[in-house]
C-alpha cells in the first residue's frame, strides 16, 4: 500500500481542525468552497493531492489564510 505523504496528512488534519472549530460539517464546507463533500473527506483523510486552486477555495471558505492550513 502506498504511504501517505506527511504534508497531505498535516494539511488534512488542519482542515478538519479548523472546520470543526468553525462549527462546519464536511457538507457545509464543501458547499462554501464549491467542491464535493466526498472531496473534503478525501482531503481530511490525506487521500487526495489537492491543487493550489482548491487550497485557496477551502482556506477562503474557512476564513483563514492559506499559510494557516499549511503550517
Amino acid at each position: 500500500m502506498k504511504e501517505k505523504s506527511k504534508i497531505l496528512i498535516n494539511f488534512g488534519d488542519k482542515v478538519r481542525e479548523v472546520r470543526i472549530k468553525n462549527g462546519l460539517s464536511q457538507e457545509q464546507l464543501a458547499h462554501l468552497a464549491d467542491v464535493h463533500r466526498t472531496y473534503i473527506g478525501m482531503i481530511e483523510r490525506a487521500e487526495k493531492n489537492i491543487t493550489l486552486i482548491n487550497i485557496e477555495k477551502i482556506a477562503t471558505a474557512l476564513g483563514v489564510n492559506i499559510n494557516e492550513l499549511i503550517k
